[in-house]
């Protein structure tokens, strides 16, 4: 199987500019691509996840990557998929954010020998001439297909900004600049940037009179159509300091059944062989798909070590054997006690297993919560502060939040 069949196999790609010469390139490792992540924030995320997969698989298969991170771009934000504007960052919040970037991205892209890249685009775009903008490169982009770009469409309905307006050029010229400079002949993203894309493989046709390609890869939906990488809590974090290799593995542990195939197949390095032997598997067997899937994973993000104590933790809580010392843990402190007690309500949000006492007493009410497996029905009811000593005790909010509770 060529590296591009596999792609298809794995359900990555979406839609390309010409499949034939794509094809040519990424099997024979003559891909130079690129991939641009915006630092909105200052770790990267689930969203990310199966970009930086691709990038891994594409560069095993000798191509060359190059991540781009949007050190400029974000001073704009993308209007894709999107109701309202973005909120606008500092320049030092971006920078902060870019170095952040930059240390995990090393996880899953060998940057050594040159054999990928890691640019910002501020290097660029922030030095650029507005005027000789408007003139060497607006004539080449028609107002009215703009308009028409899936990337606008939401914001439209609620009111596109001229600043959002030009994100389209910015990510075009992106391409421009990284073709000259870098010889990038490929941008890979995900479906809801092809509109961008195609502003990229158009302007360098027009202006260099060269031919480049874009792959867009399909977005990580749930069965129900909804993106993957959301808790209640909020998103799934790649940095374990705000999301913890024991809460990513449990992540995944908690797909549904009618998920686990299609993460499997997207975002490991399994063998599909192995995970097409998987379809085949009903009922528990599934859940084994599961543990397969969470190990995987957080073994890709955190590394062996911490996804085998991710593992021992989950069988601890789950299966009654292993090792509670990886089980996500809240230290209570002395000023959490009144009179050496501490309420199941003040216990929830101090734990974050509630973000409100209203929302801890409907958790409660409804039966929802548990200490040491023993339900808790009283929202008045409080505990001793030696309940918490030693090994602490595992408080439970439904069937997939819970923390161990100590002093």
């Amino acid at each position: 199987m060529t590296v591009y069949d596999e792609l298809v196999a794995r359900g990555l790609i979406a839609q390309v500019t010409d499949e034939k010469e794509i094809k040519e390139l990424v099997n024979n490792g003559k891909a130079v691509f690129y991939i641009g992540f915006d630092p909105t924030a200052d770790s990267l995320h689930v969203g990310h996840f199966m970009a930086l997969c691709l990038m891994k698989r594409l560069q095993m298969a000798g191509n060359k990557p190059i991540a781009l991170i949007g050190g400029g771009t974000a001073m704009i934000g993308d209007p894709s998929g999107r109701t309202d504007m973005r909120q606008m960052m500092t320049k030092e919040t971006i920078d902060h954010n870019v170095e952040c970037f930059k240390k995990q991205m090393s996880r899953f892209i060998d940057f050594s020998d040159d054999k990928a890249l890691l640019v910002n685009n501020a290097d660029w775009l922030l030095d650029l001439n507005y005027v000789d903008v408007l003139r060497d490169i607006g004539p080449h982009f028609s107002v009215n297909r703009m308009l028409t770009a899936e990337c606008y469409k939401q914001r439209m309905e609620r009111g596109l900004s001229f600043l959002e307006f030009n994100y389209m050029i910015m990510q075009s010229f992106d391409f421009y600049t990284l073709f000259q400079k870098y010889g990038c002949n490929m941008e890979f993203g995900g479906d809801d940037q092809w509109s961008n894309m195609l502003g990229g493989t158009e302007l360098i046709r027009r202006k260099l009179g060269k031919d480049a390609y874009a792959m867009t890869i399909n977005l990580l939906l749930n069965s129900e159509g909804k993106k993957m990488g959301k808790t209640q809590s909020g998103a799934v974090w790649l940095d374990p300091n705000k999301t913890s290799p024991f809460e990513f593995y449990q992540y995944w542990r908690n797909v549904s059944d009618a998920d686990v195939l299609k993460c499997l197949r997207m975002l490991t390095f399994l063998p599909l062989e192995q995970i097409d032997e998987m379809d085949k598997w009903e009922g528990s067997q599934l859940n084994q798909a599961k543990e397969i899937l969470a190990f995987e994973l957080t073994k890709l993000v955190h590394g062996e070590e911490e996804a085998k104590k991710a593992e021992e933790g989950a069988k601890a809580l789950f299966a009654g054997g292993g090792n509670t010392d990886n089980m996500p843990t809240t230290v209570l402190a002395a000023d959490d006690f009144r009179e050496d007690t501490i309420d199941i309500l003040t216990l929830l949000v101090k734990s974050g297993l509630s973000a409100s006492r209203n929302e801890a007493r409907r958790a409660v009410e409804q039966g929802g919560v548990s200490l040491d497996g023993e339900k808790v029905t009283d929202i008045k009811a409080a505990f001793e502060k030696t309940t918490f000593s030693g090994d602490g005790v595992v408080v439970k909010r439904g069937k997939k939040n819970f923390r161990k509770i100590t002093l």
